[in-house]
């Protein structure tokens, strides 16, 4: 129970038996929405009989008892925190920042706070750029919360929409340059390449994204093999790539790799299938695989003209060091 929240105990009867659980509480409680409810049971918030009961897909049985508990609304407005941030490059106009994996970049349902947002309001004071929403301040592109690497911030409304521009043209107009590292499983069979395949989001679970033959979003991601590692009578056991992007769809490189066969290591979501291939590497190797916690992935490069003063500006970053350990340990 949190402070605030609204508790609700509801009995199911025999109309509504064989409904999944979250379809079950969004019709008693219809102001409410079936995702809002599935994000409350995946969160421990809802109990069966008096034990959290935490899968959305449970079918309702006649006689049950289920009892939600609702947390308060969280603030609207992000508030500044002073968590430690890696600045790259800083001026009047922008902010270019080294995000470290396991940083959120803005606030949403689980994750109102400890975001690069609540960073960067701290950092910036009041003048980041406004144009993103109280939310998003300053935002013109986003990292996945396991993603590491290079992001660039506007701190003024001129900057943001002259970056938004850039990064809604992909590097078409000769802008924009962004890159990523990726360690994978296997290799691609040519060492350049490119994967188009449309992206959407999947049907049956909507927190995954995956390749839709009717319905997706235009996705190509371009790759090029950096280094092989080992190799058995399939080839390379696992390589490192260079990936850059026509289109920025969520997720596109993580999908895109595992659609090919080459999963980035460490991501359990899209790559899970591939997780006994661990036992082919070095034992130091694989004690560093397992230390990463996170995809293998790291936003090593940006570039873009300044929305301002027109300069070109271009960064480097170097791969972080769970990264790198883990090539050490197989060079």
């Amino acid at each position: 129970m949190t402070e605030n929240s609204q508790i609700e105990t509801f009995s199911v009867d025999e109309i509504s038996v064989g409904e999944r659980l979250d379809r079950f509480l969004a019709i008693q409680l219809p102001q409410t929405s079936r995702s809002r409810f599935k994000e409350l049971i995946k969160q421990g918030n809802v109990s069966l009989r008096g034990a959290t009961i935490e899968e959305p897909n449970y079918r309702v049985k006649s006689g049950d008892t289920i009892t939600v508990d609702t947390p308060a609304p969280e603030p609207a407005i992000p508030k500044p925190e002073n968590i430690p941030l890696n600045v790259v490059f800083e001026d009047q106009h922008l902010i270019v920042i080294d995000k470290p994996q396991g940083l959120v970049v803005h606030p949403a349902a689980g994750n109102w706070s400890g975001t690069l947002v609540n960073a960067l309001i701290a950092h910036c004071k009041d003048t980041l750029s406004g144009i993103g929403g109280v939310k998003r301040p300053g935002i013109v592109h986003r990292l996945d919360k396991d993603t590491s690497g290079l992001m660039v911030v506007a701190k003024t409304d001129q900057a943001h929409k002259g970056l938004a521009d850039q990064f809604a043209a992909h590097g078409k107009d000769g802008k924009l340059e962004r890159a990523y590292k990726a360690l994978v499983w296997s290799a691609p069979t040519r060492t350049r390449g490119h994967v188009d395949a449309p992206l959407g989001r999947k049907p049956n679970n909507r927190l995954k994204q995956a390749i839709l033959k009717h319905g997706g979003k235009e996705a190509v991601t371009h790759y090029e093999v950096l280094q092989n590692f080992l190799s058995d009578e399939n080839g390379p056991v696992l390589c490192l790539l260079k990936c850059t992007l026509e289109t920025g769809r969520t997720h596109q490189i993580r999908v895109h790799m595992a659609h090919i066969g080459c999963p980035v290591i460490g991501d359990d979501t899209y790559g899970s299938g591939f997780k006994t291939r661990i036992h082919k590497l070095p034992e130091k190797a694989q004690s560093r695989v397992k230390a990463l916690k996170r995809q293998a992935l790291h936003a090593y490069l940006i570039g873009f003209e300044h929305p301002v003063t027109g300069k070109t500006m271009r960064f480097e970053s170097d791969l972080p060091s769970d990264f790198s350990a883990v090539i050490d340990s197989l060079t």
